[in-house]
């Protein structure tokens, strides 16, 4: 069945809330990266996490939740550093988040720190997310999209309050498009193609990704569900997400990749393009039940969880 690599980052999220009547941060393991890697697993998928850690208290409750989620941590590397913080508010179910932590610890993975055999012998590679801004990560990040022998999935995960101005924003479309051009699987968000991309339309989009290079484009739009373009000469279709009482959208689309990859590496690669659609639909229920749910990896369900939440 092989398993996947998921690099990226690992970091705790204060999420903004309230408790009698005070305001309070709430702490929870996070980090996009992180919560693909453990979404995969809880979905049935033998997954490895790749990055790197700081030396805390903090970082140790991360290491103990990949444990208890069955992540493995062969390709984690820890550095003399705090935990890097992602505080959220929201407006809604949808977070805005702010980062805080020097060094950032999730930035400290360089490409001599790679497990070489551990990248080759995967069957999915993933990579993207806020590491891409960092140098040394993504150069680690380059070196496994090259060394990689499976299927490459690929999710930019932008964060706009990390990109300064447009010479930001374009120096990041530059580095999507390198990884973007030998992606088997693009997934990323409408909020992600409006930075990176104007105000083309999702469609327009999926046709500029599979111009580079890419296979399948998944592009999420939340309550409106997602489109899935194949790139195989027929016209790209828009899914309906499921109806939820959606409390926080934390790590929504990082479930529905996980899914995706938990799939690739369960049932390998659709053979017909309809395939992508039955997956996408499941990778939506996934997502909708994390939306009913607080926090990110924390709310990553399991599949008799989805099947109990959306019985066909």
């Amino acid at each position: 069945m092989g398993y996947a690599v998921v690099l990226g980052e690992a970091l705790v999220d204060l999420l903004d809330g309230e408790y009698d009547g005070q305001p309070v941060y709430r702490q929870a393991i996070g980090g996009g990266p992180l919560n693909v890697a453990v979404g995969a697993a809880r979905l049935g998928a033998e997954v490895e996490f790749v990055g790197s850690l700081g030396d805390d208290v903090l970082a140790g409750r991360i290491r103990g939740f990949l444990d208890t989620a069955g992540v493995g941590r062969q390709g984690v590397v820890v550095r003399p550093a705090p935990t890097t913080l992602g505080v959220a508010t929201f407006a809604g179910a949808e977070p805005d988040f702010r980062f805080y932590g020097e060094p950032l610890s999730y930035g400290l993975l360089g490409p001599e720190d790679l497990d070489v055999p551990l990248i080759t012998d995967a069957a999915v590679l993933y990579a993207g997310s806020i590491v891409l801004l960092c140098p040394p990560v993504l150069a680690a990040a380059r070196r496994a999209w090259a060394l990689a022998t499976g299927l490459r999935v690929f999710d930019p995960n932008v964060r706009p309050r990390l990109l300064p101005d447009q010479a930001a924003v374009a120096d990041l479309r530059e580095v999507v498009a390198g990884f973007v051009c030998s992606a088997d699987l693009v997934k990323l968000s409408a909020a992600d193609a409006e930075v990176l991309y104007g105000e083309a339309s999702a469609e327009a989009v999926a046709l500029r990704l599979h111009a580079l290079g890419a296979g399948t484009v998944v592009i999420t739009a939340g309550a409106r569900g997602a489109l899935v373009s194949t790139g195989t000469g027929g016209a790209p279709v828009w899914l309906p997400a499921p109806v939820v009482e959606a409390v926080d959208a934390t790590g929504a689309g990082d479930s529905v990749m996980a899914a995706l990859i938990a799939d690739l590496i369960i049932d390998g690669s659709p053979t017909e393009p309809t395939g992508w659609l039955e997956r996408v639909g499941y990778a939506l229920r996934v997502a909708g039940l994390v939306c009913e749910s607080p926090g990110g990896a924390v709310a990553m369900p399991t599949r008799a969880e989805v099947a109990h939440r959306f019985p066909t």
